[in-house]
């Protein structure tokens, strides 16, 4: 009986999770990948960075997701002059009854969209550190607990260089997935014309799951099998990034878990209970490529973080 419950239990979360693709499928077009990428993000408990340029639905993105739980959002738009307790919240002194009172920051809710990140100072970029490592923000010597469900999506312009502070490699490394969204195809972007997108769209999102169906679907991913041909294939990948002669600082043995999460996240959204080696190929740019410093004389060469990984993992035999 109990064995029969479980399946149940794993249908509905499963139909409840394709019901989620569609609704953010129809409003973020053509981007079926992309989504697949934040919800990987989303069920193995890390957070996303989604970098591009203006104007290619990356709040757009970071929406649609937050708007199809039934959970809270809060939305910051970073800007140079931000402080960090404008993030995490601060005491207020009551002259009524000469006592101070902590008020939370927007940072206390379970979805929380930083947007244009590298806007703000390293002193406030830093205030999220705590709350995506450890989900919870030390203030006034104490320290208090975030949502169980707490998921920081951040974005940033990566072609602008005025009035913006680079992420340094502690803040980048804190978050799970770095990946853009890129132009949309011929057809969807005559779609957009013809439909005349516009934001009733965005607010015809319904809630298709809750915080429990969430944690629920983060239970079940983390039983999801990893042979040990996969596994040695997935470590030699890491390995690689740490004696490649073109990166000074390879992945972290933290990279190596979060790369474990993201391929049972996504082998889980694919509909199985097992992982495949094209998964570890399919996310091994979104997972390690902003964890690796290449050597400075690939900036003069035009190689990049992205491209180093795409070579490793071709050079690296698949296990079959």
């Amino acid at each position: 009986m109990a064995e029969e419950e479980n399946t149940a239990r794993k249908a509905v979360l499963k139909e409840k999770l394709q019901s989620l693709r569609r609704q953010m499928n129809e409003v973020v077009l053509g981007k079926e990948k992309k989504i697949d990428l934040l919800l990987t993000a989303l069920f193995s408990g890390g957070h996303a960075l989604l970098e591009d340029v203006p104007g290619t639905g990356k709040t757009l993105l970071a929406k649609a997701l937050a708007f199809s739980v039934e959970a809270d959002f809060k939305r910051v738009q970073f800007t140079p002059d931000l402080l960090p307790a404008d993030v995490t919240g601060t005491s207020v002194y009551s002259p009524k009854d000469e006592s101070f009172t902590f008020r939370e920051g927007p940072v206390f809710t379970n979805f929380f969209l930083a947007d244009e990140i590298n806007r703000a100072s390293p002193r406030t970029q830093s205030a999220l550190l705590e709350a995506m490592s450890e989900n919870q923000v030390s203030c006034d010597g104490k320290v208090r607990r975030l949502p169980e469900l707490f998921m920081a999506i951040a974005t940033e312009n990566p072609v602008e260089y005025y009035g913006t502070y680079p992420l340094p490699e502690a803040q980048l490394d804190r978050f799970a997935l770095r990946f853009s969204l890129g132009y949309p195809g011929e057809e969807e972007e005559k779609r957009l014309m013809q439909e005349n997108f516009d934001r009733e769209k965005e607010l015809r999102l319904v809630p298709v799951m809750n915080c429990a169906d969430i944690l629920a679907v983060r239970a079940e991913v983390r039983k999801i099998f990893l042979e040990e041909s996969i596994a040695d294939y997935v470590y030699s990948i890491v390995l690689k990034t740490r004696k490649e002669p073109r990166i000074t600082l390879g992945a972290s043995p933290r990279a190596l878990l979060t790369f474990v999460r993201s391929l049972r996240a996504y082998a889980f959204l694919q509909g199985r209970e097992y992982i495949l080696p094209e998964d570890a190929v399919f996310l091994a740019v979104p997972v390690l490529a902003h964890r690796i410093v290449p050597a400075p004389e690939c900036a003069s060469s035009g190689v990049t973080a992205e491209s180093i990984v795409e070579e490793i993992v071709k050079t690296l035999p698949v296990p079959v």
